[in-house]
């Protein structure tokens, strides 16, 4: 049995990852049981932002290739769909240390209004996909002349 020297930083580190790893659980479930069951085996990362007249949303999906990403869009409701296949050419007895996931993901994401599906372009570019949604009319502002 190999010893390891005690190191209280470490227990912090790890302490907080957990915790972390807690309060993400609670937001975004890392698994959802039913008949979906090995969806959310990973989330990509996403950001959302604002321009002027549009809603961009970005997704890291390194790995992915184009045609495994479908986005649909349903009233308020995006949603990003795809899978990242594993990795055959070792075996899984192999692996040191593995920390890349792969297998089916999905996010929805609620925008703030119902939007034109035609109004919406995705684009696809060293494994970030950037989806820019035109603002509903509502939520633009509108300049309105004093007479």
């Amino acid at each position: 049995m190999q010893l390891v020297k005690w190191s209280p930083m470490r227990e912090l580190f790890d302490t907080r990852r957990g915790l972390n790893s807690l309060v993400d659980g609670f937001f975004s479930p890392s698994r959802v049981f039913g008949e979906n069951e090995d969806l959310w085996a990973w989330n990509p990362a996403v950001d959302i932002f604002e321009e002027k007249d549009n809603i961009v949303v970005k997704a890291e999906l390194p790995g992915v290739s184009k045609e495994g990403i479908s986005v649909d869009v349903k009233g308020r409701l995006l949603t990003i769909k795809g899978e990242r296949s594993s990795d055959n050419e070792v075996k899984e007895g192999d692996y040191y240390h593995r920390e890349r996931t792969f297998g089916r993901f999905q996010r929805t994401i609620t925008l703030p209004g119902e939007v034109d599906p035609d109004a919406i372009k995705a684009e696809y570019s060293d494994g970030v996909l950037k989806i820019t949604v035109a603002k509903p009319e509502a939520h633009k502002p509108k300049q309105i002349t004093v007479h």
